[in-house]
């Protein structure tokens, strides 16, 4: 089995303008993804586009660890950018571009049948920020509470959460769905219905703007 799943991400959202689409999602599928994935520790990648919440773009490269972002062959092609890159990477051309690292805190360990699963077709991801005189039972909650019940709704592949090594909020958390309408399914309705993770937690998270945003994945394209 190839591996394609570590504990750590690399997570790259942007605002582009649609003017530059059939450029940008060119330059990921053809040279960016493939360049990414040639350097170790990178396992996995795909690009995704919001259908709710944002921003619009949002690229993932599945990481060994977040010590793959260090390694010679990364920061090499980090420093040295293709001349496609410098017109057209999410530096260039994105809007609000945030790029975060992040390291997974649940589940402490990966069930190794899921490890050699792709891109999911859908994601759903939360950032939040969370006060931290809440964090304790936040993370409590979230684990033993919401994150079985969600993984009950059809459709809804797994769950993941992860804590920011670099990058601002401190808290991701990244649903794996079949397809983007999961979160509009009656299950899922009434399972958000019947949460009661703030009053358990006494106190309040915030999320960023954009958050939760629903994404398609677009590269590698889907089946369907």
């Amino acid at each position: 089995m190839v591996k394609k799943k570590g504990s750590g991400l690399l997570m790259v959202f942007a605002d582009v303008d649609v003017e530059y689409d059939a450029d940008y999602n060119a330059w990921y599928r053809e040279e960016h993804l493939p360049e990414r994935l040639s350097a170790p520790g990178f396992l996995d990648a795909a690009l995704y586009q919001a259908v709710k919440g944002g921003p619009r773009y949002l690229a993932v490269y599945e990481l060994e660890s977040a010590a793959a972002m260090q390694t010679p062959e990364y920061l090499h092609m980090s420093q040295n950018p293709t001349d496609w890159t410098k017109r057209i990477s999410p530096t260039a051309i994105g809007r609000g571009t945030v790029r975060n690292i992040y390291t997974q805190i649940s589940p402490e360990e990966s069930d190794p049948d899921t490890m050699g699963r792709g891109m999911a077709p859908a994601l759903q991801i939360g950032r939040m920020e969370v006060p931290s005189d809440i964090e304790a039972k936040y993370n409590d909650y979230y684990d033993n509470q919401r994150t079985p019940r969600n993984l009950t709704v059809p459709g809804c592949l797994f769950v993941r959460r992860y804590h920011a090594v670099e990058g601002n909020p401190q808290y991701l958390t990244m649903y794996e769905f079949e397809h983007e309408k999961v979160p509009e399914s009656l299950a899922w309705e009434d399972f958000r219905k019947q949460d009661t993770m703030h009053d358990y937690i006494g106190g309040n998270y915030s999320h960023q703007p954009g958050s939760p945003g629903v994404y398609r994945r677009i590269s590698p394209g889907r089946a369907f």
